[in-house]
């Protein structure tokens, strides 16, 4: 069986389906295969414990989509075909051993009373630092929206040519800077620190790993300035406003497709073959929304070796550790009621405890006391689950992708998927001593280790929820590959977008994005 397109997607995540719309809309014909029996890759919305509890499995945050291109320019449609927003006006905290506790809020006067419970300097100097962040946001999301390197990316910064000739040696350091760094030289307290340094956990950098405070900066003031977006009933919503805007304009995702081999003729990419038979004629492109290990399995023909080398050595981060929870009433926490009004509650103490936890999960130890992100979504959008109740979604950040040992020796097994429930059970006795209880109002748990996360979708390599370490190396023009990093491959008419290419991993279509503009174009 042979079905003819102008473009073939691998993978219906949501930078494939993202520039599938926009061929879509330029009046291509394209095919989304996915090899799952449902779309949107690390973004779904499932009744995971029981009925009526909606549970984003793995991605819930939507800041970067909202502020992105993609978004800009297809918000009418994106909400005529379902999707829908919940924003908290309350996106973040950390809490602290004994009471203590520090929040970013949109409403600044709180969020400054907050930071000055621990020192009025630091209140001080995160108004200073804010000011600044202003005024060269342009520029840094300018770079952030320009394909690396390009003319675009040029005109971006000659656009902000002022900033940058004033805050260029500013500007370059922050590339370089680790958390840590920045973090320790803006702020006096370890409260207000780890306040703003827990972020750099999200995206594969500890406190100590250069590189990290961009992102640290970008998560805190983007939320402090705008709340943090939550989909409303489950970020599944987006995928299914994707979908649908795909089918609107004459594209197509077909299920339980899985892609086993690219076809190439002539040198260049004409199909994709599916694991039942299938084949799938492709016109004008195929597009992966692969990682570069997964693409180099699909590759046949010959590439060259140094692409096909580097490709199958893309290095992949520590792993991710999901636990959702149904429970009859959101977490007592210990510091205060205020905090259940937060989107997500960082359970991380101090810097040391970060960078001891992240160096344990590269070493292969399953850390004792690891960082856990409690997302609270029903305080921000009640109807993800009954009236009265409501759901939990912790992020363990990091664990290992392969277990060498324990560190705290109790657990034995070396295989996830025995090791999954008695490090849940650790998880939720840390969540304890900072919200008191919280194991008596759990109706229902579904966990999710790193294993699962790869078996769900193999661009989650080791449990690697990023789709690949964002470290300086492996990043900016170095992503995926040194010298490819404008989403074409060394196979004419065979690109690539998802995680790992640039601008890498979130919620944000961005290669999606610049990947479908590069075609129609």
């Amino acid at each position: 069986m042979s079905r003819r397109s102008d473009a073939v997607v691998i993978g219906a995540g949501h930078n494939g389906l993202a520039a599938a719309v926009i061929l879509a809309k330029a009046g291509w014909k394209v095919t989304v295969l996915e090899r799952s029996d449902h779309p949107g890759g690390a973004v779904r919305t499932a009744e995971a414990t029981l009925p009526d509890f909606r549970h984003d499995l793995y991605a819930t945050n939507l800041n970067i989509f909202v502020g992105g291109a993609f978004f800009a320019e297809h918000k009418d449609d994106l909400f005529r075909h379902g999707f829908g927003l919940a924003v908290a006006q309350r996106p973040f905290a950390s809490v602290f051993p004994g009471e203590s506790w520090a929040g970013v809020s949109t409403d600044q006067d709180e969020m400054l009373a907050s930071i000055r419970t621990h020192s009025a300097a630091d209140a001080e100097a995160w108004t200073r630092l804010g000011r600044w962040f202003g005024q060269v946001a342009p520029t840094l999301f300018g770079v952030l929206g320009a394909p690396m390197p390009s003319r675009a990316l040029a005109k971006a910064l000659w656009g902000q040519r002022r900033v940058v000739r004033a805050q260029w040696r500013d500007l370059a350091r922050l590339a370089l800077l680790s958390p840590r760094e920045l973090v320790e030289e803006q702020f006096e307290t370890p409260e207000v620190q780890t306040l703003m340094a827990s972020w750099g956990m999200h995206l594969d950098f500890s406190p100590d790993v250069p590189g990290g405070a961009i992102f640290a900066l970008l998560e805190t003031f983007v939320a402090a300035g705008h709340g943090m977006a939550l989909g409303a009933g489950g970020a599944g919503c987006l995928i299914d406003a994707l979908v649908g805007m795909l089918a609107e304009h004459g594209g197509e995702v077909v299920t339980g497709a899985e892609a086993v081999q690219v076809l190439v003729s002539g040198g260049q990419a004409s199909g994709v073959r599916t694991a039942d038979g299938r084949s799938f004629e492709a016109a004008r492109a195929v597009i992966a929304n692969a990682g570069p290990p997964a693409l180099m399995r699909m590759l046949d023909s010959d590439v060259p070796e140094r692409y096909r080398r580097r490709s199958e050595r893309f290095r992949y981060g520590p792993g991710t550790f999901m636990i959702h929870l149904a429970v009859d009433d959101l977490p007592t926490w210990r510091a205060g009621s205020q905090l259940r009004d937060y989107a997500y509650v960082h359970v991380a103490p101090y810097l040391g405890d970060l960078s001891v936890a992240y160096a344990q999960a590269c070493a292969g130890i399953l850390p004792p006391r690891p960082m856990i992100v409690v997302g609270q979504p029903t305080a921000v959008d009640p109807s993800r689950a009954p009236e009265g109740k409501h759901v939990l979604w912790l992020q363990v950040r990091v664990v290992p992708g392969m277990i060498a040992s324990d560190g705290a020796g109790r657990i034995e097994t070396r295989d996830w998927d025995e090791a999954k429930e008695p490090y849940a059970d650790r998880v939720l006795e840390l969540l304890e001593e900072y919200a008191p209880g919280i194991g008596g109002k759990i109706l229902a748990r579904h966990v999710i280790s790193p294993a699962d996360l790869q078996r769900a979708n193999p661009n989650l390599v080791g449990g690697d929820h990023l789709g690949g370490s964002h470290h300086p190396a492996q990043h900016f023009l170095f992503r995926p590959v040194p010298g490819w990093s404008r989403y074409r491959t060394p196979v004419d008419s065979l690109y690539m977008c998802g995680a790992a290419t640039w601008p890498g991993a979130g919620v944000g279509a961005g290669s999606g994005y610049l990947l479908g503009k590069q075609l129609t174009g």
